[in-house]
């Protein structure tokens, strides 16, 4: 959904610019240094950093910017160094998430190119290794997102700034991790149990999920640890939460429909991949409520089931589609798009911070990939 704001000025733009290149100038420099440090233990394990690296390249660094514009919003100095790295131990947290989650929804695939389990797979297959190149994929890439998740907390670590503020910040980047894992952990009980469980809550279930697998920490708490680091009072971050929550689920919700109706050639992923990979998101949860005992037996059956071919794929969406549950969804989104703006009207900020703001809660609600 948009309100209609024009697209960010050049002063936003430029001042993004710059931090996006001292974003990428810092976690180079930081990995380079990584890498030199793997390489005294052994040349043969700097490919877990390549894997970080070519991985942290790529992605729209929503939850970074998210982080500078709260620090700035709470007096933060532009083109700060310690924000920036704030901002890169949450890219690399971002991407030890997606190495992880990749191999437990088994996607061979990770913004177009092979998920990092699958690029190791292949270094297995290429040198004619011994043993299961499968296993060896799965297991590289697990020590990759375990090297990505200490770096994350290495950065952090680092980050300068005064006790009290970092303490503070800290505070709120070890709920993100906790919060994650716990999310990461109900959504994997669900593609397992969900269809055992009673259907009528299935939806405040799958919200669940959505609130602590996603939404806070692609949202939320980027914006309270940077504005954490500047200093901000609790009002501040109370608002910022106001703001960001609502937003965040707006994103993980528009994320559920473009795994089922999202376009391979934009979102890098194969069409229908949340119904291979049997998630049981608000979207499934609405539909089977909605849908008839027929229906509801045939979309229990086809999630998650091996070999889906694309003919299955449309009968299911079909289905979906039949029972209103995408318009359902759709209707969710622009109310939480609503609810976060209307937020975000409330908040004191100036006048780039909060265009800055709305640009990015424009960008998170109306994305294609």
């Amino acid at each position: 959904m948009t309100d209609g704001t024009a697209a960010p000025s050049t002063g936003v733009e430029d001042e993004e610019d710059r931090f996006r290149k001292s974003l990428g100038e810092t976690t180079r420099s930081f990995l380079a240094a990584q890498r030199a440090l793997i390489r005294t233990v052994s040349d043969d394990g700097v490919v877990l950093v390549d894997s970080i690296e070519r991985l942290a390249a790529g992605g729209k660094k929503m939850r970074p910017l998210l982080c500078y514009w709260g620090w700035r919003a709470a007096g933060g100095a532009a083109e700060d160094a310690g924000v920036v790295i704030a901002g890169m131990s949450l890219e690399l947290f971002q991407a030890a998430a997606l190495v992880h989650d990749d191999i437990i929804d088994r996607s061979d695939l990770r913004r177009g190119a092979p998920s990092v389990h699958k690029q190791f797979e292949k270094h297995h297959d290429d040198g004619g290794w011994h043993l299961d190149a499968e296993r060896f994929g799965a297991g590289a890439a697990i020590l990759a997102g375990d090297l990505c998740l200490s770096l994350s907390e290495e950065a952090f670590a680092s980050v300068p700034g005064s006790p009290e503020r970092i303490a503070g910040a800290r505070t709120i980047f070890n709920r993100m991790r906790t919060e994650v894992m716990a999310g990461q952990y109900l959504d994997l009980l669900e593609e397992a149990v969900g269809p055992g469980r009673d259907p009528g809550e299935a939806t405040e279930r799958a919200l669940s999920i959505v609130r602590f697998k996603s939404a806070k920490y692609s949202t939320v708490h980027p914006l309270c640890i940077g504005g954490a680091l500047a200093g901000a009072p609790a009002s501040l971050l109370a608002g910022y939460s106001a703001f960001a929550l609502p937003l965040g689920e707006a994103f993980q919700l528009r994320d559920d429909l473009l795994g089922v109706y999202g376009d391979p050639a934009v979102t890098g992923k194969p069409a229908g991949d949340d119904l291979r990979e049997g998630k049981r998101t608000v979207l499934v949860a609405k539909a089977l409520k909605a849908a008839g005992n027929d229906q509801a037996e045939l979309l229990n059956a086809g999630l998650g089931r091996a070999g889906l071919s694309e003919d299955d794929i449309r009968r299911l969406r079909d289905i979906i589609d039949a029972t209103g549950a995408r318009e359902e969804v759709e209707l969710l989104i622009e109310e939480r798009a609503r609810a976060g703006y209307e937020a975000l009207e409330a908040l004191p900020l100036d006048a780039v911070c909060r265009e800055a703001l709305y640009s990015l809660a424009d960008a998170a609600v109306t994305r294609v990939a």
